[in-house]
């Protein structure tokens, strides 16, 4: 059985390398950045939940709201 993804706070190039596996960890967090800029909705959700552009840290909340947009 596969294990679930957790949901826990995750260093940001940490994070976006789990979706841009090939990518090196600062071109996975600038290519992560770039989608989050450019959608309003998830741009507007996460700043609810105290996400500023340049954090180095997302909460698990911020987590939870990337897993279920993405």
């Amino acid at each position: 059985m596969e294990n679930p993804f957790k949901i826990k706070a995750y260093g940001v190039g940490e994070f976006a390398s789990l979706y841009f596996p090939d990518f090196e960890k600062r071109s996975a967090s600038n290519q992560f950045r770039k989608w989050i800029i450019k959608s309003e909705s998830l741009k507007s959700k996460l700043s609810n939940a105290d996400w500023t552009d340049g954090q180095k840290l997302l909460t698990p909340k911020q987590v939870g709201i990337l897993v279920e947009f993405l």
